[in-house]
């Protein structure tokens, strides 16, 4: 690929579901290393872990990562990356990609694929990823985010909700048609390191507080999201204790 781009990981100790998890253990490395080692297989520059937890910090720099000290005080990892931008001295043209602390079988051609886009879209200020969703289920469930976008790629909205709607019921309806309108949203996305900066300075959207979607207030403010379909979907992230042991299996298999 042609396009430069940093990966910052956000990372935190804190969890309401699974404490101290990018230190869990998987298949004999921390969670946060194999997230880490998943971003350097990928055309990035560089890859930093951004956290607030001095034994993560130190377990980064154990293995041999690159990690930076943030405030306990953040909100939401965007805010964790805004600083840790400042304080890496990340030009505002830079582009940068959040790869979140609990994804570690994100591929490496959607990480490539997502931070390109950014650039291929000069008009959106954010990128990001998403892939068909695989039933009706998933289409009513409020875990999975849904989006909708326009004719270009453009993402219209983010909801947990079940979008579009479908006035006529949705089992007369042919195939694929029932959710197809809906695309399931992948959490990764890349922008500008000036835009993540005016980003974290903006007053969160009405939207926002009902979804629990901080991109949503990109949209509130009339920004432009470009929202690629992956070349390759993400194996499981770890929420929870029954993720981590699906993410362990899979590594075991792996190394086997």
């Amino acid at each position: 690929m042609n396009t430069e781009f940093k990966i910052l990981i956000p990372a935190r100790f804190s969890s309401e579901r699974l404490p101290g998890k990018p230190l869990r253990d998987v298949a004999g490395k921390p969670l946060i290393q194999r997230v880490y080692e998943c971003a350097k297989a990928s055309s990035a520059t560089s890859v930093t872990v951004a956290t607030d937890d001095e034994g993560i910090y130190r377990a980064v720099v154990e293995f041999g990562g690159s990690a930076c000290m943030t405030s306990e005080q953040h909100s939401n990892g965007t805010e964790r990356l805004a600083e840790a931008s400042d304080e890496l001295g990340i030009a505002d043209e830079a582009v940068i990609l959040n790869l979140q602390g609990d994804e570690p079988l994100v591929p490496t051609a959607l990480i490539d694929q997502v931070a390109q886009s950014l650039v291929d879209h000069p008009d959106a200020v954010i990128s990001t990823a998403c892939c068909p969703l695989e039933s009706i289920r998933d289409h009513q469930d409020p875990n999975v985010v849904k989006v909708v976008r326009d004719r270009v790629g453009q993402a219209q909205y983010f909801s947990r909700a079940p979008i579009p709607w479908f006035r006529e019921a949705q089992e007369n309806m042919p195939g694929a048609g029932r959710w197809s309108v809906a695309r399931r949203h992948l959490g990764i996305y890349a922008y500008r390191a000036g835009y993540l900066r005016r980003f974290c300075s903006l007053t969160p959207s009405p939207m926002e507080e009902a979804e629990k979607l901080e991109q949503l207030r990109a949209l509130w403010y009339g920004d432009k999201i470009t929202v690629c379909d992956a070349v390759e979907t993400p194996g499981p992230g770890v929420d929870t204790l029954s993720d981590l042991a699906d993410v362990i299996h899979i590594f075991e298999l792996r190394e086997d």
